[in-house]
C-alpha cells in the first residue's frame, strides 16, 4: 500500500495575527513547500526546513506547530515523530497542511502586553523559563485544545546564520537582564529585591557582597575589588515598599569576579525549580544541577540541588492547601469538560479532606462497551504529607491492557472507604451482567464488597494467599519442604478439573497434613479454577494494575488536584494511543489472541473426534475429552476458562466445517478492543479559587487532613514471592530464614 503524501507549506518570519472571532492569521515571512509522508522522521524534517531557511544551526532549537483543519485558534506542538505521523492523518485529503516554523524562545508564553502594570517592580521580574513538559495534543469536544501554547502575541523564529558560528545561543537567564532597571524602582519587600538583585547578577555575568543588610536597607556592592558597581535600596516609610535610592551600573571588573562562582542559594534554585517539580516529582539532584548549568550558567554541586529540591518541597506546601480548596471547583470542571463523569467527594465534620472518587466517561464506556465483566480492585500508598491511599478499579481489554476505571483517595484504607468506593463504583458501572472482582481478603474488603456487590463473584488474590501461607507455616519447615509447597498451592490453584486439584492438595498432605488443612480452610472456591463460579479469563492476582500504580507512584507527591490530573493526562494519553494502534489491525480477534488460537489450531489436528449425541463429541488424544458445542464446554475446561476454543473444540469444528471465531468471546475480538478506546478522555483546564461572597453558603470549604509525621524515610517491606524465597539464609537450628546456626539468637 503506498504511503500517504502531503505538502507541508513552511512558513517563518512572519507574525500571527488575531481575527475578530479569536481565531489566528499568519501575516508576512518566507515560504517553502516540502513533501512528507507517513515514513518521514521528524528529524528529517526538521533538517530540511533548516537548510531552507538557512539556519541549521539553530534546528535543535526550532518549535513547529500547525492547525486542526476545524481549529485555527490554537496551534498543536509537533514534539516527535508520531505528532508528525498525526498532523498528516489529521490533513485528511486536503493534501496540503500549513507549517509555522519559530524558535524555542519565541514559543515560550509571555505576558499580555495590555495586562496593568503593578506598584511593585512585580512585572520588571519576568518569570523563570523552567524545562516544559510537551502537553498531548488531544482535540477537545469543542475544536479546541487546552494544551498547547496561545500564540497571538508570538515573535517567529529567528535564524542565526550558518556563517556567524560565534553568536552565542541564548539561554533563560537572559529575561532577567532587566530585573533591575535603576533609582526608584520599587518592590514589595527586601526578599524581593534580594531576589531580583540575585537574578541580575545572573543575567549579567558578575558576584556581589553585602555592605549592609536587614528588614529595611540593603547595600551591595560588586565582589571585584575596585570595581565601582554598588547599589542601595531602603524601606519607604510608613509601608513595606523597597525602592532603589542610588546605583552606579558600570561595571570595570568586565565580570572577572563571576569566575568565583555566582551565589547560587537553595531558596534561589528552589523557586526556579518548584514548576518543575510539580510535574515531575522525581526530578533528581543531578538532572537539577545539569539544567540550571545549561539555562542559567550556574554550577551547583549534587548537595546543594538535593538540598535545593528539599526547599521546593516545602515551599509546594502551600499548594498542597490550596488543592484541597480547589477540590469542589476541580470536581466541577471534570464534569463539565468530560460530560458523564463522575467525581465526587466527601469532607468530615470539621470539613477536613475524607475521601475523593473520580471516574472519566471514557473509562465508564470503554468498560461497558469493550472490557470483560472482570475489576480488580487494589490500593498503594500516596507518598505526600496528606493524603493516605488511592484505591483503584481496574478492567483489562481485549489485549489483556491495563484499563483503569474508577480510582479514588482515601484517608486510611479499611472497610468504611472500601464501601463508599464501591457504592460510587455500582453507581458508575451498573452492568446487568454479574462483575467478577479479583481483590484482597483483608482491610475490610472482603464484607464492603460482599454487601454492594451482593450478588458479584469475589476472587481472592493468588498472591496475597500465598503470603499467608508462607507467614503462618514460616518456621515450621525446612526452606525446600516450604518452596515445594507454595508451589503446590498455586498448582492447586490452577487445576482447571477437580481431579487436578486433588492430586496438588494431596502432594501438599504428604509434606503436612496441617497444610493441607489450612488450604481447605482457605476457601477454595473463592480462589481455585477447580470450584470457582466467575470467570476470571486465567486472572489470579489484584495487582494487575501494575504500571497504573506506577504513574500514582510518580504523581503521589503532588498536590491532590495537580495528581488527578496527572493521571487523567496519563489516562488520554493512553487511551488515544490505543486506538491508533488499533486502527492498523486486520484479525477478527486481536493480535495475541490471534496467536493463541493459532496455536490450539495447530494441536488439534493430531485428534480424533467420534460423535455421541446431538451436538456432543468424544474427542481422543492423550486424553479423552468431551465437547458440548451447544453450551460452549470442554471437560478440560480451557474454553470456559479463557473464552478462547480449546484444542478438543477446534478438532470438532474442524470436523463438522465450523469456524472457531464464532466460538470465541466477543470480549476477544478487535472489535471490543476498539470499543474499549472509542471515546476519549478530555483537558481540564486550570482551576483558580473564584472570589466567594458570604451569601455561598452551598460552597463546601475543603482543609487539608492532618498530616502524617514520619521519622525518616519510610520502610517498604517487599512482597515475599517464590524466588526470593529460594535466595534467602535459612538457620539449621531453628529453621527461620535470614541467618545461620553461627549467629541464630534462639537459646
Amino acid at each position: 500500500m503506498a504511503s500517504k503524501k502531503v505538502i507541508a507549506i513552511c512558513q517563518s518570519g512572519g507574525e500571527f495575527v488575531t481575527n475578530k472571532d479569536g481565531s489566528l492569521s499568519y501575516n508576512g515571512g518566507e515560504a517553502y513547500a516540502i513533501d512528507i509522508d507517513e515514513q518521514t522522521k521528524l528529524a528529517d524534517f526538521k533538517s530540511e526546513v533548516a537548510e531552507m531557511f538557512n539556519c541549521s544551526k539553530n534546528k535543535k532549537n526550532m518549535v513547529i506547530k500547525y492547525f486542526l483543519p476545524s481549529n485555527k485558534k490554537t496551534p498543536i506542538t509537533i514534539s516527535k515523530d508520531k505528532d508528525l505521523q498525526r498532523m498528516i492523518n489529521f490533513v485528511g485529503d486536503s493534501g496540503t497542511v500549513d507549517v509555522y516554523i519559530m524558535s524555542e524562545e519565541a514559543a515560550a508564553p509571555r505576558n499580555t502586553p495590555n495586562k496593568p502594570a503593578s506598584r511593585s517592580s512585580r512585572t520588571a521580574v519576568p518569570k523563570a523559563v523552567n524545562p516544559v513538559i510537551a502537553p498531548v495534543d488531544v482535540p477537545m469536544a469543542n475544536g479546541s485544545d487546552q494544551g498547547d501554547v496561545d500564540l497571538r502575541n508570538e515573535t517567529p523564529i529567528i535564524c542565526t546564520p550558518i556563517n556567524n558560528p560565534d553568536e552565542k545561543q541564548p539561554n533563560a537567564a537572559q529575561q532577567w537582564e532587566n530585573s533591575i532597571t535603576g533609582v526608584d524602582q520599587r518592590f514589595g519587600s527586601i526578599n524581593e529585591f534580594r531576589e531580583a538583585l540575585h537574578k541580575y547578577s545572573i543575567a549579567h555575568g558578575f558576584a556581589y557582597k553585602f555592605k549592609k543588610n536587614d528588614s529595611r536597607r540593603v547595600t551591595v556592592i560588586c565582589k571585584a575589588q575596585g570595581c565601582p558597581w554598588r547599589i542601595y535600596a531602603s524601606r519607604l516609610a510608613t509601608t513595606q515598599l523597597v525602592s532603589i535610592k542610588k546605583m552606579n551600573s558600570k561595571h570595570t571588573c568586565e565580570g572577572a569576579a563571576a569566575k568565583s562562582g555566582h551565589r547560587a542559594t537553595r531558596g534561589w534554585v528552589g523557586s526556579i525549580i518548584k514548576e518543575k517539580l510539580k510535574t515531575t516529582p522525581n526530578y533528581k539532584p543531578k538532572d537539577i544541577a545539569e539544567d540550571i548549568k545549561r539555562e542559567y550558567g550556574v554550577q551547583l554541586n549534587y548537595s546543594q540541588a538535593r538540598r535545593a529540591k528539599k526547599i521546593a518541597r516545602e515551599q509546594l506546601q502551600d499548594s498542597f492547601k490550596d488543592a484541597y480548596a480547589l477540590l469542589p471547583f476541580f470536581c466541577e470542571k471534570i464534569k463539565e469538560t468530560n460530560p458523564g463523569s463522575i467525581a465526587t467527594f466527601s469532607t468530615k465534620e470539621d470539613t477536613s479532606f475524607h475521601r475523593l472518587f473520580v471516574s472519566f466517561h471514557a473509562s465508564i464506556s470503554g468498560f461497558q462497551q469493550g472490557c470483560r465483566p472482570l475489576l480488580f480492585l487494589d490500593s498503594v500508598p500516596v507518598n505526600s504529607k496528606y493524603q493516605g491511599n488511592l484505591l483503584s478499579a481496574t478492567a483489562a481489554d481485549a489485549e489483556d491492557g491495563i484499563f483503569p476505571v474508577a480510582f479514588g483517595v482515601v484517608d486510611a484504607e479499611n472497610e468504611d472507604n472500601w464501601r463508599w468506593f464501591l457504592q460510587e463504583l455500582k453507581s458508575a458501572v451498573s452492568l446487568s451482567t454479574e462483575i467478577t472482582f479479583i481483590a484482597d481478603f483483608q482491610h475490610g474488603i472482603k464484607e464492603a464488597l460482599a454487601e454492594v456487590f451482593d450478588k458479584s463473584y469475589h476472587s481472592y488474590c493468588l498472591r496475597r494467599l500465598a503470603e499467608k501461607l508462607i507467614r503462618e507455616l514460616k518456621g515450621q519447615f525446612s526452606h525446600e519442604a516450604r518452596r515445594l509447597l507454595v508451589n503446590d498451592f498455586y498448582s492447586a490453584a490452577h487445576a482447571l478439573t477437580l481431579d487436578g486439584f486433588q492430586l496438588a492438595t494431596e502432594n501438599i498432605k504428604a509434606i503436612s497434613s496441617d497444610s493441607y488443612n489450612w488450604v481447605l480452610q482457605s476457601k477454595p472456591e473463592h480462589w481455585a479454577n477447580a470450584f470457582f463460579g466467575g470467570r476470571r479469563y486465567n486472572h489470579t492476582t489484584s495487582n494487575f494494575g501494575q504500571s497504573f500504580y506506577s504513574w500514582v507512584s510518580e504523581a503521589g507527591e503532588l498536590p491532590i488536584t495537580q495528581m488527578i490530573d496527572v493521571l487523567r493526562g496519563k489516562l488520554m494519553e493512553s487511551i488515544y494511543k490505543r486506538r491508533i494502534d488499533a486502527g492498523q489491525w486486520t484479525t477478527k480477534l486481536t493480535p495475541s489472541n490471534e496467536e493463541k488460537l493459532q496455536r490450539e489450531v495447530a494441536v488439534a489436528r493430531s485428534f480424533q473426534v467420534l460423535l455421541t449425541q446431538g451436538n456432543v463429541f468424544e474427542v481422543r488424544g492423550e486424553s479423552v475429552d468431551v465437547v458440548d458445542i451447544d453450551h460452549w464446554d470442554c471437560s478440560c475446561k480451557g474454553w470456559q476458562v479463557t473464552g478462547l476454543p480449546c484444542c478438543h473444540a477446534i478438532a470438532v469444528f474442524e470436523c463438522i466445517g465450523k469456524s472457531p471465531y464464532d466460538f470465541c468471546s466477543r470480549y476477544l475480538t478487535t472489535e471490543s478492543y476498539r470499543l474499549t478506546y472509542a471515546e476519549s478522555i478530555y483537558p481540564v483546564p486550570n482551576v483558580d479559587l473564584p472570589d466567594l461572597d458570604e451569601s455561598a453558603e452551598s460552597v463546601v470549604v475543603v482543609t487539608p487532613p492532618p498530616a502524617k509525621s514520619q521519622q525518616g524515610r519510610a520502610k517498604v517491606k517487599p512482597t515475599e514471592t517464590i524466588d526470593m524465597t529460594k535466595l534467602k539464609l535459612q538457620c539449621s537450628k531453628c529453621k527461620g530464614l535470614g541467618h545461620n546456626k553461627r549467629t541464630c539468637k534462639e537459646p
